[in-house]
Order: structure tokens, then sequence, then C-alpha cells
């Protein structure tokens, strides 16, 4: 038997913690809760969740940090947040810092499974992944301990640089990113600006000029595209 994923829910309001319990045990998870942010900052550094679903708003430490700290100690770990649906603001902070994915309050629990389910997939879309990814640049990222010598990654910035990769030939649209790497079904244009937060951030981790880049280049019209070093 198949063991069953274990999930961390981080959320002070007792209906929705609840309720999200009562969803995620029903599709065949382990489910544990914590209902502020000093024992969810425990909780979630433990390194024993498949996945942590953290609100922004806590008591004590709020999500941002737990994210934060979370991403300090395990760049692999999956984080989804929870959001205020009024807060873009929010949403950006926590994609920055490095969360997963988020997800708008007041939310669908149908998409909100679809969201888990397919972070906890991680990388159908790799199957044959290289070990390295050589840039044009003269970068040479490599993917299993997700470092480019003293730069480090996150799984998601990772999960993207391979796609990118398999598809070096041609640019790459926003909505075939997020439908392969997110498992997006809907493209929202908040979720397009997920995309875009994205390769700004990893602009600023492999480019000698993030303002200027060589490695994601933009094709107007068309999406990005990685450039790779010639074989």
């Amino acid at each position: 038997m198949a063991q069953k994923a274990r999930l961390l829910v981080v959320e002070d309001e007792a209906a929705i913690r609840s309720g999200l319990v009562d969803v995620f045990v029903y599709h065949g998870y382990e489910v544990e809760t914590a209902d502020n942010g000093d024992d969810g900052l425990r909780m979630g550094l433990s390194g024993k969740f498949d996945l942590i679903l953290l609100d922004v708003m806590l008591p004590g430490v709020d999500g941002f940090e737990i994210c934060n700290r979370i991403r300090q100690q395990d760049r692999q770990q999956p984080v989804i947040m929870l959001t205020a649906k009024s807060s873009d603001e929010d949403i950006v902070q926590g994609l920055t810092l490095g969360a997963d994915d988020y997800v708008a309050k007041p939310f669908s629990v149908t998409q909100l499974v679809l969201r888990v389910q397919a972070v906890l997939r991680r990388s159908g879309i790799a199957e044959d992944n290289q070990r390295e990814i050589c840039l044009n640049n003269g970068l040479v990222i490599d993917t299993e301990n997700l470092c480019a010598g003293e730069t480090a990654f996150t799984r998601r910035e990772m999960d993207l640089l391979q796609y990118l990769a398999q598809q070096c030939d041609r640019p790459v649209a926003r909505e075939e990113l997020l439908a392969r790497v997110w498992g997006y079904a809907n493209h929202m244009e908040i979720e397009t600006r997920t995309v875009d937060i994205h390769i700004a951030k990893l602009r600023r981790k492999i480019e000698a000029d993030a303002a200027s880049p060589e490695a994601i280049v933009t094709v107007r019209g068309a999406g990005y595209r990685l450039m790779l070093a010639p074989q």
C-alpha cells in the first residue's frame, strides 16, 4: 500500500482549519494542524511533512516569516500559501520568499485540492531531466542539488529551468508554463504574474545583468526561451 502524503495545515481560523482537515483526510492524506505561527514554525521546520499549507495572517510568527525560515533550512519543502483575495502584495511577497504556490481566500476546495496535487506531483514534467543545465553564459546548474556554485534554487525554480531546458529550441508561452510547471487549468492575470515573478527571481540568480538578460530571453509575443551553451 502506498504511503499517504503528510500535510501540515497552519491556519488560525478554526472553521477553515477543520474544513481543510476533513477535505484532505477524505482525499487520502494524513493531516496535522497548527493554529498559530509559533507552532506552525516549529512543526514546519521538523521536515516530516510532504507539503505545508500556510496562512499568511497568524498569531505570533506570520506566514511570510515561516516560509522564509523553512526556505533557509530546506529549499525543496513544498509550501502553498493561503492569502487574502484582495492582497496581491501578499501573493508577490510569498512567491518572492519561495512559496511554490498561493491560493487566494475565499477559495474553491476543488481548486485547492488540485493545486496540492500539482505541487506534490512536482516534476511529472521531468522524467528525463539532465543532471546539469549548461547556459550560454558559462553557468552550470546542478539540477539534483538545486544549485550553481554558491547560488541556491528552490524546487519550483528548478522545475521551471528544467522545463525551459527541455524546450530550449523555442520560446515557451506563460500559459504553457502555468499548465506544465504549475498544473494550472485556468490562467488568471495574477497567475500570469506568477511566471513573471519566478523568471525575475531566476534572472537575478543566473544573469550577469538581470536588466539585460542573455540566458533567459523574452521573445515578444511568444514567451520565454532558455539559451543553452552550444553542444
